[in-house]
């Protein structure tokens, strides 16, 4: 069941964006000078939720979870092999 008030995938989405101005274009959250690629970081350190929160107070969960929906959207194109090329 789907309740009115859950933010859908889409919705997450649109919490990152991209400005050329901001570290090259690279994805960030709502314009800030946070970027996807630090917060995916803290998770892969082993950094929970409530601990990135907690340094970041300027983020919410819904923006951890957009980075989370952006990471799986980005890799459901992408393959292992091209990780590994790009490795190389």
């Amino acid at each position: 069941m789907r309740y009115a008030s859950q933010v859908t995938n889409e919705n997450l989405l649109e919490r990152i964006t991209f400005d050329p101005s901001i570290f090259g274009g690279k994805p960030i959250i709502r314009g800030m000078r946070i970027s996807v690629e630090l917060v995916l970081s803290l998770f892969a350190q082993g950094q929970s939720l409530g601990e990135i929160l907690a340094d970041y107070p300027a983020l919410d969960s819904n923006d951890l979870r957009a980075c989370m929906e952006y990471a799986r959207a980005v890799i459901a194109h992408d393959s292992l092999e091209s990780v590994h090329d790009a490795r190389r």
